[in-house]
């Protein structure tokens, strides 16, 4: 559920009108494409963090088969894009709170959402993890109606209207409307979608059992996201026409909305602006706990001052949480100034950063499996079935993804910000080197 909560935020109940808009109804395709790459990466995950349940996750196995650089490169990568999203998610909170309240103003909700969350990541892991489920919880029921609501809608109709069947699925510029060559760009922004997924490899050192837990979770949580986007997706290109479904910010724009509204449900609008909020505030909850892990791990790594690697009486990494922070006030700046130009660059990074990593986890993970038959070692308790072709083949998507980022107006910023950003890392990784050489001699 922790991997869930990060993985469906605003994208799917608003985004998701981007892709559509750009693949037609064949996006249900991308998304498909996209959930068997994601599945793929869970399981490659899954095995890896079962055998090496550590603090830091997938930087800390990247550390321990591909080297220093590799493990502060994904770590501090990874921390600028969540710390990104964090900000992102809550000025979203705080424009959905304007939909109840136009004159409030926003930098009023940003704050106010920031302190609650910090005080729920501050408490007890527990704390955090039951707050959590139920946050995610509301979306997976939101969308199970959902899909249900839509597919009764398609069979049989809703009170006052007739079957809808699935015409809008060819009926508006057929299946492909925009070629083959959409769909592949549509992965762009379908991918990020998914992103979240490796959240899972993080809870592995406050796992009570991580042997079982992470790869059970692993499974059924990409499962379910495939499931939930794939269906949904599928829902929405039925039943509305796709070159009209609305990829504007407003709310009662979202295609959820839309089908809801046919469905008669009161306050319709009201009702989906509660559950995007609370996306939104679930997804912050959850980056949140995925940065302040992600800082313990690079200070006890010596990558980021030993400061940061304290940990509080309760089992939170307090003083990480707090770095992890940056986002919030980052978001509570942009707030007041309104600099609202500042946002495409953040979000081109976050793209970025996630891709960069997960690249480098199916690299891991073939080092993994080498360097574990070479010593002879029993298999984890979870496999990728077909590695390492299966792991060559999903690195090798994503690596595709990646770069048609550049061809995508919306992500073109990615690799504008990425790309320096990149490059500062791997400097300040040799200066780091250099510091602690000087050190110990």
């Amino acid at each position: 559920m922790i991997a869930i909560g990060g993985a469906v935020g605003t994208g799917l109940f608003l985004g998701s009108g981007l892709a559509i808009n750009i693949a037609g109804p064949a996006v249900v395709i991308a998304y498909a494409v996209a959930a068997f790459a994601a599945l793929a990466l869970a399981f490659a995950l899954a095995e890896m963090v079962a055998v090496h349940p550590e603090a830091g996750g997938f930087g800390a196995v990247a550390q321990r088969y591909l080297g220093g650089l590799a493990g502060f490169v994904s770590r501090w990568i990874y921390f600028a894009a969540q710390v990104v999203n964090v900000g992102s998610e809550v000025i979203a909170a705080g424009l959905y709170m304007q939909f109840w309240y136009p004159q409030l103003p926003l930098w009023i909700p940003v704050v106010a959402f920031s302190v609650i969350m910090l005080a729920v990541n501050l408490a007890a892991v527990r704390f955090f993890g039951e707050f959590e489920y139920w946050f995610a919880m509301i979306k997976v029921v939101t969308i199970v109606v959902f899909i249900g609501l839509g597919i009764f809608y398609i069979v049989f109709g809703l009170p006052g209207s007739e079957p809808a069947g699935v015409g809008a699925l060819t009926e508006h510029g057929g299946f492909l409307p925009n070629g083959i060559g959409a769909v592949w760009l549509a992965l762009t922004v379908v991918t990020f979608s998914y992103l979240g997924t490796e959240a899972v490899s993080m809870t592995a050192a406050e796992s009570r059992n991580p042997a079982r837990d992470v790869p059970r979770a692993a499974r059924t949580m990409v499962l379910r996201l495939g499931l939930f986007y794939v269906l949904g997706m599928l829902v929405v290109v039925s039943i509305l026409p796709w070159n009209q479904v609305s990829t504007a910010e407003e709310v009662t724009e979202s295609p959820f909305v839309r089908l809801f509204d046919l469905a008669g449900v009161p306050a319709a609008a009201g009702v989906m602006n509660f559950v995007v909020l609370t996306a939104a505030l679930s997804a912050m909850n959850t980056n949140l706990y995925l940065t302040a892990r992600m800082t313990h791990s690079l200070a006890a790594d010596g990558y980021a001052p030993r400061w940061f690697a304290r940990i509080g009486r309760n089992g939170v990494p307090q003083r990480a949480l707090l770095l992890s922070a940056a986002g919030l006030v980052l978001a509570a700046v942009l707030a007041v100034v309104a600099e609202d130009t500042a946002f495409p660059l953040l979000i081109g990074l976050a793209l970025f950063g996630a891709l960069v990593v997960w690249v480098l986890i199916f690299a891991s993970h073939v080092v993994f499996r080498r360097s574990r038959a070479r010593a002879g070692l029993d298999p984890a308790p979870v496999r990728l079935r077909g590695a390492p072709a299966t792991t060559v083949l999903a690195g090798g998507f994503f690596v595709a993804v990646l770069l048609s980022t550049p061809f995508t107006e919306q992500f073109s910023t990615a690799w504008k910000a990425g790309v320096p950003f990149l490059a500062v890392l791997c400097v300040a990784y040799y200066l780091v080197q250099r510091r602690r050489a000087r050190e110990v001699g």
